[in-house]
């Protein structure tokens, strides 16, 4: 059965920068052999997010790419896709749009900001995707 997760961003260092939170996520499931999709609400967030990835640390490289960029696209573990761009969703999709992720996959992780008024439109996410059948968790982060 699907599940949806839910990251409650609560520590400081995440507060002050969001994505870093999504590169811990993609760390892990890189790490853990799962091809990730992660959806970027815009093409300056998924350049944000690229940046972030290229600098993880000295010894951590974790493979990625914004999607339609070159041809490798299906070869990459990790794809960073802008709404103009039409991908195949993955078994993990990061969903960092306004809306429920696309149906296909297995797992779709929400990083719910810290902010109260961002975090309403989540809780009526949370009732979708649960609507929908999904298993749904909260994680505070």
């Amino acid at each position: 059965m699907p599940r949806a997760d839910f990251y409650l961003i609560a520590k400081p260092r995440f507060r002050e920068e969001p994505l870093r939170l999504v590169c811990e996520l993609v760390r892990k499931a890189y790490a853990a052999e799962l091809w990730t999709l992660v959806l970027a609400r815009d093409g300056a967030q998924a350049e944000a997010l690229d940046d972030m990835l290229w600098d993880m640390g000295e010894d951590e490289y974790i493979p990625h790419q914004i999607a339609g960029m070159d041809d490798e696209d299906e070869a990459t573990p990790v794809l960073i896709a802008t709404p103009d761009v039409d991908v195949p969703v993955r078994a993990l999709v990061v969903n960092l749009r306004d809306g429920v992720a696309p149906p296909g996959f297995d797992r779709v992780l929400e990083v719910v900001p810290a902010d109260d008024s961002a975090r309403e439109p989540l809780r009526e996410r949370w009732k979708q995707y649960k609507a929908a059948g999904l298993d749904v968790a909260k994680h505070d982060m």
